[in-house]
């Protein structure tokens, strides 16, 4: 479980019969504190690498920019792939299961958003999709 700030605007991929993968990453902050002897302690932010599929990708497609504030449960997946050089890399990435938008919807925004978690359940697992 992870809230944090969207650092980018999403990168929403479609592949086959419509199916959308979208990634971001998100910010979490560890604020600053002074030790007892007067020592500060930094703010620490460690960067994700967050990553939705179908339905709730379509959602982070039109809902989530930049900046705004997000809740998101998942799992850990960890990948590795070969670059253009020939180097083994590895990655480490969250999957997203439910997220919720945390961020103030804009006073002049047209669209109605999401008010409640979304979950991307597949329905034959007791869930439904939101859309």
């Amino acid at each position: 479980m992870l809230i944090g700030n969207v650092g980018q605007e999403p990168e929403v991929r479609y592949y086959e019969a419509d199916q959308a993968v979208a990634q971001i990453r998100l910010a979490t902050t560890e604020r600053g504190y002074t030790l007892q002897n007067g020592t500060q302690v930094p703010d620490r932010t460690d960067w994700h690498n967050v990553v939705f599929y179908r339905g709730m990708a379509k959602v982070v497609e039109r809902y989530v920019h930049k900046g705004d504030k997000l809740y998101v449960d998942g799992r850990l997946r960890y990948r590795a792939y070969d670059d253009q050089r020939g180097q083994r890399k590895y990655v480490t990435e969250i999957v997203v299961e439910n997220m919720e938008l945390l961020s103030a919807k804009p006073a002049n925004a047209s669209e109605a958003s999401p008010s409640e978690p979304i979950s991307d359940q597949q329905p034959n697992q007791g869930g439904t999709l939101p859309f």
